[in-house]
């Protein structure tokens, strides 16, 4: 069995860190790849590392002194090393760095130092093959990460290793330009490493023991999810719950590797398995909720709407000309109403308005604000009856008005449209309903 196993930047803040972390690895003789991120903080009010070198870089870039801040992230790297008892020079690693923040190569590269020096130490301190991802990570010369090339160097790199660290987060151009993902992009290095070799497993370990059924900053202590598939995934990511980086599913996805998420300070816990499919039942009937607020609506009505071929694709026209996207569409006979992103129409407004009126000439216009829109998603809702109607009556009891309801033919979600004042008692109780009943 092989394993990738990638640790975020809270699992690798200092050298205690580091040991567990070790320890994890060594448990397991398959736990043969390893994908760091940079050091993260190692307490409250703590930076990262790598918001130090973008810090570091734009001082070097302005003209201003950057030594003091580069003497602070070098400090760090010293004290995990020091604690770790390694004998581990990176000095002419911060001498390279000192030259090239001088020479302005860019901040890609700037923020790509941090795990590119964890990477070297977590080589050394477990005793494998240190992989620079600039080597084995492609992007092409627009930025955008070149996958089936990627996969073909990481590969060839990677059969020739017994066991290896590569460093997450970034890669390189054709020309050797240093280029990184976005911000969680160690995640989806690991799972390209993951795919390479044709992994087992995908191991994410992180602070949390696993994918929550809903946030921890509505729901105290809410319950894990076990198994969670990749389109239940999809749509709780879209609608805001965040664990693992969104473009880190699709390279597994297409090799059929399971992903499971844990906790690098609870080994024990078994986690969350993202699958692409699963005969096993959930636990609850629903697997999470997610939400997020700040969306508008605008309902247009005419009457023989209905008949009138074209319509709805007139109106969605009228969006698309300004540049903004929809997020649903519930329709009736003689109305049509679009959910968009209240921040994104504000300030076009009046021009939808007018292209709705030229376009498909409706008998009334009216839009409403601050509105909020909750996914109650799960497997397990196709085959149970009256899910709806218990979110319904969990939602008339906590005094919540729903404004929508759209569920998609898959019956895999329902998204329920509510005020955004009633958004955080809103998904309390549809948790209450769903989860804290069958505890």
């Amino acid at each position: 069995m092989r394993k990738v196993v990638k640790f975020g930047g809270s699992s690798l803040a200092n050298a205690e860190q580091f040991e567990k972390v070790g320890d994890i690895i060594r448990s397991e003789e398959s736990r043969r790849f390893v994908v760091p991120s940079a050091p993260g903080k190692r307490f409250d009010g703590d930076t990262k590392v790598t918001d130090l070198l973008y810090s570091c870089y734009d001082a070097a870039a302005n003209g201003g002194d950057f030594e003091k801040v580069l003497e602070e992230i070098k400090s760090r790297y010293y004290e995990i090393i020091k604690g770790l008892g390694l004998a581990l020079s990176m000095e002419e690693d911060f001498q390279l760095i000192k030259e090239n923040f001088k020479a302005q190569i860019g901040r890609d590269y700037a923020a790509s130092r941090g795990e590119y020096l964890n990477g070297k130490v977590m080589a050394a301190y477990l005793g494998y093959e240190f992989v620079d991802a600039a080597e084995v990570i492609r992007f092409d010369k627009n930025g955008n990460l070149d996958s089936e090339k990627t996969d073909k160097l990481l590969n060839k790199r990677l059969s020739k290793c017994e066991n290896a660290v590569v460093p997450g987060f970034y890669g390189a151009k054709d020309d050797g330009t240093v280029t990184t993902f976005s911000r969680g992009g160690s995640d989806v290095t690991g799972s390209l490493v993951a795919r390479a070799i044709k992994a087992d497993m995908y191991e994410n370990w992180t602070d949390v023991s696993g994918f929550l059924v809903t946030d921890p900053r509505i729901v105290k202590n809410p319950a894990v999810i076990e198994t969670i598939t990749y389109r239940e995934l999809r749509e709780l990511s879209y609608m805001g719950a965040t664990v693992l980086h969104e473009d880190a599913i699709f390279p597994v996805r297409k090799e059929g590797i399971p992903i499971n998420i844990r906790n690098t300070n609870r080994p024990e816990d078994k986690g969350t398995f993202i699958v692409e499919s699963t005969c096993r039942k959930p636990k609850y009937t629903i697997t999470g909720i997610a939400g997020k607020k700040g969306f508008c609506s605008i309902n247009i009505e005419k009457s023989m709407m209905n008949s009138e071929i074209g319509f709805g694709r007139r109106v969605l026209q009228v969006f698309e000309d300004q540049g903004i996207s929809f997020e649903h569409v519930p329709s009736g006979i003689d109305t049509m109403t679009v959910y968009v992103h209240q921040d994104e129409f504000e300030e076009k407004e009046q021009q939808v308005i007018a292209g709705i009126h030229r376009l498909v000439q409706p008998d009334f216009v009216e839009m409403e604000s601050d509105l909020a829109l909750i996914a109650v998603v799960g497997r397990g809702m196709k085959s149970t009856r009256g899910t709806a109607g218990r979110i319904f009556s969990a939602l008339a009891h906590a005094n919540v008005n729903v404004k929508m309801i759209d569920q998609g033919s898959s019956e895999l979600n329902i998204i329920i449209g509510v005020e955004n004042r009633d958004f955080e008692n809103a998904v309390k109780a549809i948790y209450d309903i769903f989860v804290l009943t069958q505890i």
